[in-house]
């Protein structure tokens, strides 16, 4: 039951993104949806069990987390800082850049390498955001590896 159910991108406003970006975020939500672990813990309130519906959206320079029930009943919603998501954003997009164009015309071996530092800074921004999410949400490393490739979408725009 702790878990999401729904994804939903607020793009509103947003540049087109890429075709690569597109697919990568097709993917996170596609992979997010059938394996995750969303967990709201419990405080001076009561918590409706899951699962959840989620929406993502940067409003006025924050990254805006809204939660609601299955039925679409308000759970609640929290803001996040994107300044310590801004440099390991920049570098996943300069790593993920050099992945697509090296898979073009490098051999395997070094599109391996690419791979995985991609990877690693992939897992560091996992680790930000489990950081960031401390007290408000629990996930475990591949939801939140799901989610940061998501907010990096929204970096995009």
């Amino acid at each position: 039951m702790n878990r999401i159910c729904h994804i939903e991108i607020d793009d509103r406003g947003l540049s087109a993104p890429t075709p690569e970006i597109e697919q990568e975020r097709k993917v996170a939500i596609f992979d997010l949806l059938e394996d995750n672990s969303f967990a709201l813990p419990l405080k001076d309130r009561e918590v409706p069990p899951g699962p959840y519906r989620l929406a993502l959206a940067i409003r006025e320079g924050r990254l805006v987390f809204a939660i609601t029930t299955e039925q679409v009943e308000k759970v609640g919603e929290f803001h996040l800082s994107l300044g310590p998501f801004r440099q390991v954003v920049k570098d996943y997009f300069q790593i993920c850049h050099s992945y697509f164009e090296a898979v073009k015309r490098l051999p395997p071996s070094q599109i391996e390498a690419i791979d995985m530092a991609r990877r690693g800074i992939h897992n560091e921004g996992a680790r930000v955001l489990q950081e960031r999410l401390e007290g408000k949400a629990e996930v475990d490393i591949d939801t939140a590896r799901r989610l940061f490739t998501l907010i990096c979408v929204l970096h995009w725009g």
